[in-house]
């Protein structure tokens, strides 16, 4: 029992959430979002969440230039490489997992990205409708 729990503990964040299964918000099986540069909350390349995801990464978008540049004034920088995190930083056209409340919000401002829906896991439903996804 010790161990098992030892275990739990010293084990990944990403070993407690499903990192293979999903569904998009078509109802079919998510999609991959991206790999260049490697996207989602755990860096595999879907937007999958877990209880760990505090800002829900489920809405799989082709970024424009409006909306890096929205998303900076919000204090979310997403163009400037980090080394230091090895995040290569965004141009317009890449594919990346946004944070459900933040797309809604660029969407409410008229600069939301297009989503990719078959790559956009079923929790962006909480957000946002799907009659008003498909309009993006």
């Amino acid at each position: 029992m010790i161990l098992a729990a030892l275990m739990i503990l010293l084990s990944p964040v990403w070993a407690h959430a499903d990192l293979t299964q999903g569904q998009n918000v078509l109802g079919s099986t998510l999609s991959k979002c991206g790999d260049q540069p490697k996207t989602g909350f755990f860096r595999n390349g879907y937007c999958l969440t877990g209880p760990q995801d505090s800002g829900t990464h489920v809405a799989c978008a082709r970024v424009t230039k409006e909306f890096l540049e929205y998303t900076r004034t919000k204090g979310n920088d997403l163009i400037t490489p980090r080394r230091e995190s090895q995040f290569p930083g965004l141009k317009p056209g890449d594919r990346w997992c946004l944070c459900a409340l933040r797309w809604k919000e660029a969407w409410q401002a008229g600069v939301a990205p297009p989503l990719v829906l078959e790559a956009t896991h079923k929790k962006m439903l909480d957000a946002v409708p799907l009659h008003e996804l498909k309009g993006k």
